[in-house]
């Protein structure tokens, strides 16, 4: 099932017929009269939006790096020729942690209640994974654990035996390169022998707690819908109204709660089952433990991060600027021969403006926004993004930011939107907040064509790259002096560093259309529009009012007094100016 336009006419196959020995989905346990609901659960960057994106169609942004799912993603499909809807929540490490992401998703499983779940787990850090499957166990929900990513496992040296984790779990077990389109013929396969997990058992002290909140009188607040042992759970971890005792019983030394005590031993249970179920052997060290040893050195690692910044801008004006080449002449002498069809007159002046803006989108923007995109798309694809976090996290907190910061900082290069919502992989509010105001004064790509298809075209490529320079160190400041204003000790730097992956080509062009989708969607209509507008107010003689009540701000600034009508339009966009 390598192909991926083959995806969807699979998915339709194997629920029109009955799988091989098997039956269909016993209704009577988790198929709805209307619609199945269908989760997709994991850890961060361990693969469900790749999945996602495979079972319904290209819909989420995958990055290698924490936190890209921000928000609730909903695709539909059809099984058994019914109507299903899979659900890709957020990366979460816990069900019982206070990150806002992770309670968008333990509320959409606990009021929504999804007909099955798929934990999708990082097969290279099985046992730090397994913790949050022995909390979605607790759910009594249906289950089926998908084992993602098992060729960077196989290259740590880690050889897992699926059925017996299978055995351990009661779920079906499958393995997956989700990237590559590995193993999802065998998970379509399994859902329809998806379980309710087997209950996780604890030591008798803490078993004996959650019999405790179990008792005759003790009904969890939340409601009758959730299982009674996650409502006793749940109960517990918040140490709220616990009954006179249980604390001392659960062996809680000092300020120590039983959230951790419950943690401690959820971690510890993971690390048996990893035990039982995993080998590990010598992992080789090759060329890509080399290469961290260049790319984060705290020396030689900002000659490299140099060089991507300025391939990254330097392809991008190049390659942009040999399409607008191609394009741009043509689209000229295109609007030339309509506009003389159109003739004059109000309305050929409105039509034409229009056809300006439409070709603007064809010959300038488009020619650099789409190598531009496909550059980030590509750094975030091979995991480079973290480690630029880990190589300058001493100067962000000089600057008074995390080094997480620079993730949210660097995507505000594609787009503001994106960057706010990356922000969230910060713990610290302040952190996020600084980081958001920031990230929306980078220029964005809407404005990198201004920059490159206007400056560098009319002044020059130093002058563009230059503009840029400027612009990080007017950020560097602000940042500086806000973080004296908003003082705080910021956490340390605790960042997973993902694996080096070679990009997947569809993975990698689709997030680039994604991107370039919202340009095509959003800014181009607006484009044309105001295209139109400033042909309209030319033809009336309305340009030259609207300039003079410019004149207050445009003066002071010594700016031209045909500035003010562009200023009009940035209030829109920035880029329209």
């Amino acid at each position: 099932m390598g192909r991926s336009s083959s995806r969807w006419m699979e998915l339709a196959w194997l629920w029109e017929e009955d799988l091989p020995g098997e039956s269909s989905f016993p209704r009577s346990k988790i198929m709805p009269q209307n619609k199945l609901k269908i989760a997709l659960v994991g850890q961060p960057n361990s693969g469900k939006s790749t999945l996602f994106n495979a079972l319904v169609g290209l819909k989420a942004i995958a990055s290698n790096f924490p936190g890209t799912t921000v928000e609730i993603l909903r695709g539909r499909a059809f099984i058994s020729g019914k109507p299903a809807e899979i659900v890709d929540l957020p990366g979460i490490y816990s069900l019982f942690a206070e990150d806002p992401a992770e309670r968008v998703a333990r509320d959409f499983l606990l009021t929504e209640r999804p007909d099955l779940i798929i934990n999708v787990i990082d097969a290279s850090v099985l046992s730090r994974s397994l913790s949050l499957t022995l909390e979605l166990a607790e759910l009594g929900i249906p289950m089926v654990v998908v084992l993602n990513m098992a060729d960077e496992a196989e290259h740590k040296g880690i050889r897992i035996d699926r059925e017996k984790l299978s055995e351990i779990l009661g779920v079906p077990v499958v393995l997956t390169v989700a990237s590559r389109g590995v193993g999802l013929r065998e998970l379509l396969s399994a859902l329809p022998k998806a379980a309710v997990p087997k209950s996780p058992v604890y030591s008798p002290p803490v078993e004996k707690a959650i019999s405790a909140l179990l008792l005759p009188g003790k009904d969890s607040q939340e409601g009758p819908s959730f299982p009674p042992r996650f409502s006793a759970i749940l109960r517990l971890a918040e140490g709220k109204d616990l009954p006179e005792g249980l604390k001392e019983e659960l062996h809680c030394k000092g300020e120590e709660e039983p959230a951790w005590i419950l943690a401690e031993e959820r971690a510890a249970l993971a690390h048996r089952i990893f035990r039982e179920v995993a080998r590990v052997e010598r992992a080789k060290v090759g060329f890509r433990e080399h290469l961290d040893d260049l790319l984060m050195h705290p020396i030689f690692g900002y000659p490299f991060l140099l060089l991507a910044l300025f391939l990254l801008f330097f392809l991008t004006f190049k390659v942009g600027g040999a399409l607008e080449g191609l394009l741009l002449p043509a689209l000229e002498e295109l609007s030339t021969w309509i506009r003389e069809i159109l003739g004059a007159g109000v309305l050929p002046e409105v039509l034409g403006g229009a056809l300006d803006g439409l070709f603007a989108g064809i010959g300038i923007a488009i020619p650099y926004l789409l190598p531009f995109y496909l550059l980030l798309a590509l750094l975030e694809d091979v995991g480079y993004l973290p480690r630029l976090g880990f190589l300058l996290d001493g100067l962000m907190h000089r600057l008074g930011l995390h080094g997480k910061s620079v993730i949210p900082l660097v995507l505000g290069y594609g787009c503001s939107v994106p960057a706010v919502l990356a922000t969230r992989i910060l713990e610290d509010e302040r952190d996020r907040l600084l980081t958001a105001g920031l990230a929306v004064l980078i220029p964005c790509a809407a404005r990198t064509v201004v920059v490159f298809g206007l400056v560098g075209r009319f002044i020059g490529p130093a002058a563009a790259f230059a503009l840029y320079l400027g612009n990080i160190l007017v950020v560097a400041l602000l940042a500086y002096f806000l973080s004296r204003i908003f003082p705080a000790a910021g956490p340390g730097l605790i960042l997973e560093i993902p694996p080096y992956r070679v990009p997947a080509l569809r993975t990698t062009l689709g997030k680039t259309w994604l991107r370039l989708r919202e340009f095509v969607k959003v800014a181009w209509p607006l484009l044309i529009v105001s295209s139109a507008i400033l042909s309209l107010a030319q033809a009336v003689g309305a340009e030259r009012y609207l300039n003079l009540l410019a004149l207050p701000f445009t003066f002071p600034l010594g700016l031209p007094v045909q500035a003010g009508v562009p200023l009009v339009f940035a209030v829109l966009r920035k880029e329209l100016a």
